[in-house]
């Protein structure tokens, strides 16, 4: 059976901070993004926290790589609704860290936002989802290339290499059966587990290197207190989910119960002075617009009464 190893987002605290061991990162990401990846540094910000409670159940690393491209890499465990609007904010905030004053655009850096996600967001069948910025014509449906000057002065070949890309991996929407490499480090990261035919990059590492046994008294009673931590703080976001939902129906129920007596009591008034009218019309002693005053009715009500 395969031992239970450290949760990655405690290992991107701990352990993979670490420039020994960044090729277990730079695997990881080496598969997600189908090229061979290096970590050049570990860079530092106001949201790459080492502490459990600095973001809550958030982490956030933030890598270079041997392109000069940033990595951000995210796990997130709480469900969070507006969470495409917070990692647009991310990558735009890095763009701007990263630019100074005096520099033109065309130094804007490539951002990369990886988010491990732990929770349901948005509609969709599939586990791990990419996007990316094209722009493509109204009228001939062409997409919007480089020009061969703008690719000398950027050094891209594709727009889409200027503008941050996303990746969401909705780690439950896996079905645990690995196709290929990148499936391996999903299992791993659903699982905490690592089995012993799985080859993708950095995992062989990372089954050593991560081993909860290998792990220092201190660091092993700190990593079960941040595990009972996490249960805790899910329970507690599952809890005021729920009762968030309980309170929005039992709310729903009591507006729609009063909103269907007032329009039943309106539509009641309403079908009394149309008998009104009939008999007034009946009697023939007022005209259509004496009986319009007195039952409220609209001329066009009482004319079609009349006929």
């Amino acid at each position: 059976m395969p031992r239970k190893l450290i949760s990655f987002d405690w290992a991107m605290k701990k352990l993979l901070r670490s420039k020994a061991n960044f090729d277990i990162l730079a695997g990881f990401l080496s598969e997600l993004l189908k090229e061979d990846i290096q970590i050049i540094e570990i860079l530092e910000s106001e949201s790459n926290k080492q502490h459990s409670q600095d973001k809550f159940n958030r982490v956030d690393l933030k890598v270079k790589n041997q392109h000069d491209e940033i990595i951000i890499i995210e796990v997130q465990h709480e469900r969070e609704f507006d969470y495409l609007q917070r990692i647009l904010f991310g990558t735009s905030k890095v763009i701007t860290e990263h630019l100074d004053e005096n520099e033109p655009y065309s130094n804007v850096v490539k951002v990369i936002s990886v988010n491990i996600l732990y929770f349901d967001l948005g509609q969709g069948k599939d586990y791990v989802y990419h996007g990316k910025t094209t722009f493509l014509g109204l009228h001939h449906q062409d997409t919007l290339e480089l020009s061969q000057n703008q690719q000398k002065l950027y050094k891209k070949s594709k727009i889409n290499e200027i503008f941050p890309e996303y990746y969401l991996i909705k780690v439950n929407n896996f079905n645990d059966t690995a196709r290929d490499n990148l499936d391996e480090w999903i299992y791993f990261l659903k699982h905490e587990e690592i089995k012993e035919d799985f080859r993708a990059k950095g995992l062989k590492k990372a089954k050593r290197e991560l081993d909860i046994l290998k792990l220092p008294e201190t660091e092993r009673m700190a990593y079960s207190r941040y595990q009972d931590d996490m249960h805790y703080q899910a329970s507690m976001v599952e809890s005021s989910y729920t009762v968030g939902v309980h309170k929005g129906i039992e709310k729903g129920i009591k507006q729609g119960i009063q909103q269907g007596i007032k329009q039943g009591v309106q539509e009641g008034i309403k079908q009394r002075n149309m008998e009104i009218a009939i008999n007034l019309l009946t009697a023939g002693q007022l005209d259509a617009k004496a009986i319009s005053e007195i039952t409220g009715l609209s001329l066009h009500e009482i004319t079609k009464l009349a006929t």
